[in-house]
């Protein structure tokens, strides 16, 4: 190639979200693909995965006949712009992939090729660094699976008659892996595959890595590392384990990239601090007022508002909006701490974290509602890390900053339709006057600083996320976060989870 000469164009990659199954094996009357799980559809969850992907251009959907409409409308409300089609699917796996191999030869020119990633819809916590591993795979490899070292030993047997199943032989699980998907091809080579095993009336094949292994021998398939997370929802089982990792995932909010951009997007906007006398609440208001937006920092005492008092709650939403016309974002940082053991624990006191910690929120939730619909603004909660699991002598504060977290979850599907995001800030052990109350003085450098939490606080609300606990943590100096996989970034946020508070 001359000098001059422009680098080949990378093929466009397109997913295949194969949803073709039924919910027989959960018991459902619908397709398992249209189970909710933390609030949203399973294939929902899925989609939204490769939308997000700065590796995939395209998303086609193969759907279970007779719900091609119900993924229409799911598509539609969550604005999910790389799904350009949405087929039926046939009645066996091998039919459903065959017809989306003819969707994807449509409107190639001769000789062209494309990347193809198909991937099952039940699948709904695929990682960002598997896509883009597949697809960095597919530059040297025509065939790529995905697949993790199993943990179990595997038996081969085989039946009897009536005496049952005995085993035949027990396989080295050091060389036995989990296969998982996506399964990522050169178009041309799974379509020549499957060109080929149409002519064999035997042909039957529960995977596409196994029709390319048997039919076109000659061609290596690459093995990518897969992850534990990776599951396939087919057991009832399966249902609550992804329900409940769904509720302990976090986010990392997208940072902006300068001083100006906070400018560009605040100036103008009116936040509404709850909390904001002090810690991380007062950081919030000083940042955002810095970058021009007018904030109302509101506190016990500051401003004299009590936020387990509805009225004034609605008394400071309702100054806010007669005086700036509008309210963007409102935030709650207000809590109280209090330890101790339940049994021990008197009434006012019981009473007291009840109706900060939880009606409060409750209370701003539903005042705010009217104004940020308005807006299509955000409601910004905050949890602990004690959320994930309820500690003794933490029983009151643990349960009602679990309380945050679904009512996050809950709200942000009901006031989709609407527009309104709401997300919780979940901060690592921070800095603030409540903690310092509580334990003392610290050993320095061991607390996160509420410095820190404004910005991400701020991050957040300038993201197009709804629905997500985002994590803010003190990182490894000698590893940054994009080096770890989301499945040890998660894993470590729940093991540390159970020693913080």
């Amino acid at each position: 190639m001359s000098p001059t000469s422009a680098p080949p164009a990378k093929p466009r990659t397109t997913a295949v979200v194969l949803a073709g199954g039924t919910g027989q094996r959960v018991g459902l009357s619908i397709p398992k693909q249209l189970l909710k799980i933390a609030g949203k559809a399973v294939i929902e969850h899925t989609l939204s995965v490769f939308e997000r992907s700065d590796s995939i251009d395209e998303v086609i959907v193969l759907m279970a006949p007779g719900y091609v409409s119900d993924v229409e409308k799911i598509v539609a409300k969550a604005g999910l712009a790389k799904v350009s089609r949405i087929i039926e699917g046939g009645s066996t796996r091998n039919e459903t992939t065959e017809r989306a191999i003819a969707a994807l030869g449509e409107g190639l020119a001769e000789g062209e090729d494309r990347n193809v990633l198909f991937h099952d819809a039940v699948r709904p916590l695929l990682s960002q660094h598997v896509i883009k591993d597949c697809v960095d795979a597919l530059e040297r490899y025509q065939a790529v699976d995905v697949a993790i070292p199993s943990a179990d030993t595997i038996i081969v047997t085989r039946t009897h008659g009536e005496d049952g199943e005995f085993i035949t032989d027990v396989p080295d699980r050091s060389r036995l892996r989990r296969g998982q998907t996506p399964q990522a091809f050169k178009l041309s080579t799974i379509r020549r595959a499957y060109e080929i095993a149409a002519g064999d009336p035997n042909f039957q094949a529960t995977d596409d890595c196994s029709v390319v292994l048997r039919y076109l021998p000659d061609v290596p398939i690459h093995v990518v590392a897969g992850d534990e997370f990776n599951m396939k929802v087919t057991q009832p089982v399966d249902v609550f384990i992804a329900d409940k990792l769904f509720q302990l995932a976090s986010s990392a909010a997208p940072q902006q990239s300068s001083d100006d951009s906070y400018r560009e997007l605040l100036a103008g906007r009116t936040l509404v601090v709850f909390g904001g006398s002090y810690g991380i609440g007062a950081d919030i208001a000083r940042l955002a007022e810095s970058f021009g937006a007018t904030v109302y920092a509101l506190g016990r005492s500051t401003t004299g508002t009590h936020v387990e008092n509805p009225e004034h709650v609605d008394d400071a939403l309702s100054r806010a909006y007669g005086e700036t016309g509008r309210i963007d974002y409102v935030i709650n940082t207000a809590g109280v701490l209090r330890i101790g053991k339940l049994a021990e624990t008197d009434n006012t006191t019981i009473q007291e974290a009840l109706n900060v910690n939880y009606l409060a929120p409750v209370q701003i939730a539903r005042a705010s509602y009217k104004y940020l619909a308005e807006t299509k603004g955000q409601l910004l909660l905050y949890t602990s890390s004690s959320y994930t699991r309820g500690r003794a002598e933490y029983s009151l504060y643990s349960s009602t900053k679990a309380a945050m977290v679904n009512l996050t979850q809950a709200l942000s599907d009901e006031w989709a339709g609407d527009g309104i995001r709401v997300n919780c800030v979940n901060p690592e052990r921070t800095a603030t006057p409540m903690r310092t109350k509580a334990f003392g003085q610290e050993p320095e450098g061991s607390l996160l600083s509420s410095e820190a939490v404004a910005r991400t606080s701020l991050d957040v609300l300038l993201s197009e996320l709804t629905g997500h606990v985002i994590d803010v943590r003190q990182q490894d100096p000698t590893r940054g976060a994009s080096e770890a996989s989301d499945f040890e970034q998660a894993l470590a946020a729940v093991l540390d989870r159970q020693e913080d508070v």
